[in-house]
Order: structure tokens, then C-alpha cells, then sequence
């Protein structure tokens, strides 16, 4: 097999000790078995080393690394991009799953489509317990504006993607954004003219979103938002438009805070999928469940 065909997978894992066995069996049972795991502890205290280091065990696909600090997730992020050993890298949360075919497809995407540096999937949501909630996807017809850029509606969904390693040495993570480190790659990428995406609409990434939202973090992250907005130099952002996109990042605060005041908070993880025709996705994730679950037996 040629070195082309392989691809680093990077999850970097803090206190999964409940989930992280899943999301490697799910890695084990790809199609496409081209690939080195690397698993990356940010400080656990709980079991999860442990079940890692018993995978690295058993695979010689699978490297443990750990030096005992809780550096958060940009810092591992990076950390990944540098210890990869080739020429495309896979992204995946420690809570979560992916389908069999999910390397496989996207690889072939990249593989048929030079031009493109990363690729981001449709998404299952799930509860923790696996239950199906919902269907989540860009159009692969989409076409990333300024806008998007700026306000956060890229449509990439980040632990979904897979780029060039190439595209990653170019772009890398702030180290200091611990929770909106993805809306400002996308951002200075775009700005920078080197945002090269596609889109795969089918689920491909199955997303444990369950206690996911809270309201801490979305006004941490649209504080976020704010501050890497008005830092983006006037060349980029007239001021109009930066009032514009403040104003508008405003209105969402005021929105969620309304929102959680009364108990709705629900209604914002319902409106981030679609609920509709979902035994069209229930039998494919019972399919790839089973499928996991058979490397837990080996």
C-alpha cells in the first residue's frame, strides 16, 4: 500500500473513561484500515489512560501520549498536527463515534478533489446513551462567504473533518482560545484566502451532544467571538461591518439568555438538527453499533 493512502487520526482525551473505548472500537471497525491512532491524554485523572494504553497494547496502529498536564484541547490540537506521521489528518472527540466508511469516504474525497485541503461530514446527534435525535449537514453546494467566515456559519463541523497535513502546518490553533478554537481557524483561514472545504452530506460523525450546550460555554464563546473580531484589522472588516457582525453576535447573548431565564434552553440543541425521517439513519446507526461493538469482543 502506498504511503499516500494513510492518514492520522488524532483524539485527545481528558476524564472519557465512560466513552473513549467506543470511539476507538469505532476506529478499528473502518473500511479503510490505512491509519495510525493517536491518542492523546490531557491530564485524565480518571481511568482513561489506562484504557488507552491497553489499546496501544494490542495495536501497533495506536500511540499513547501523555505527560500528565491539562494543557486544553488548541494545545493537543496541535500537538496532534506535529506527531502525525502522514499526509492527512482525521479529527474525533473522545465521546463520540463514526461509521465505518467515514475514512474511507472522505480520503476518496480528498483522493478525487486536489483542490480541496479539508472536507467536513453530515453528522448523527445522539444522546449519550446512543439514542438518535437528529440529522445535522451542510449542502455539499455550499460556498463560504465573508460573512460566514465572521459570524461562525461556516457549516464546517469540526471533529467531523479530515485535512492535508500541509493545510494544518499553514493553519494552526490558538493555544489560548480554549473554546471557539475552531471559529477562529475558519476565520483566519478564509482571510488568509486558504479555506479550500468540501462537503459530504451524508452522517458520517455520530455526535454526543446531550448536556453539550450550557449557557457558560456559548457566552464564553460569543465573548470569544467578539474579542478575535475586533481584533481582525480594518483591510478585512470595514467598521461598518464589524458593528454589523457585533451587533448581531449581541443579539444572540441576549437570546440565549432569554432562552435558559425560561427554561427553553432546549429548543437550542432541537434547532441544531433536523428530526425529520430519522428510520431512514436508525437502522445504519443500529448497523455501525453492532459493528463496534464486535471489536469489543476481539
Amino acid at each position: 500500500m502506498n504511503n499516500e493512502k494513510y492518514i492520522s487520526i488524532g483524539i485527545p482525551f481528558y476524564n472519557a473513561e465512560k466513552y473513549l473505548e467506543d470511539a476507538i472500537c469505532s476506529i478499528l471497525a473502518q473500511t479503510h484500515n490505512y491509519w495510525e491512532l493517536i491518542l492523546i491524554d490531557d491530564g485524565s485523572t480518571d481511568g482513561s489512560l489506562e484504557i488507552a494504553r491497553e489499546f496501544e497494547k494490542k495495536d501497533s496502529r495506536i500511540r499513547v501520549i501523555s505527560d500528565g498536564l491539562n494543557k486544553k484541547l488548541p494545545y493537543r490540537l496541535n500537538q496532534i498536527i506535529d506527531e502525525s506521521q502522514h499526509g492527512y489528518i482525521a479529527r474525533m472527540d473522545a465521546d463520540d463515534l463514526i461509521s465505518s466508511t467515514r475514512i474511507e469516504t472522505q480520503f476518496n474525497y480528498l483522493y478525487k478533489n486536489p483542490t480541496i485541503d479539508l472536507v467536513s461530514t453530515g453528522i448523527l446527534s445522539l444522546k449519550n446513551d446512543l439514542t438518535l435525535v437528529g440529522y445535522r449537514c451542510t449542502s455539499s453546494q455550499k460556498i463560504i462567504t465573508k460573512a460566514d467566515a465572521i459570524v461562525g456559519t461556516t457549516g464546517i463541523i469540526h471533529a467531523s473533518i479530515i485535512a492535508k497535513k500541509s493545510w494544518f502546518n499553514r493553519n494552526r490553533y490558538n493555544e489560548n482560545n480554549s473554546l471557539a478554537e475552531d471559529y477562529e481557524l475558519w476565520l483566519n483561514a478564509f482571510l488568509k484566502n486558504d479555506l479550500k472545504v468540501g462537503f459530504i452530506e451524508e452522517p458520517l460523525y455520530y455526535y454526543r451532544e446531550e448536556q453539550n450546550i450550557t449557557i457558560e460555554k456559548l457566552l464564553k464563546a460569543y465573548n470569544t467571538q467578539v474579542n478575535i473580531i475586533k481584533s481582525v484589522s480594518s483591510k478585512d472588516i470595514s467598521f461598518f461591518d464589524r458593528v454589523k457582525y457585533l451587533t448581531k453576535i449581541k443579539s444572540k447573548k441576549l437570546i440565549v439568555r432569554a432562552l435558559f431565564l425560561t427554561n427553553l434552553d432546549d429548543f437550542l440543541y432541537k434547532r441544531r438538527v433536523q428530526v425529520q425521517s430519522l428510520d431512514v439513519f436508525e437502522p445504519m446507526l443500529i448497523r455501525e453499533i453492532t459493528l463496534i461493538n464486535s471489536e469489543k469482543g476481539k
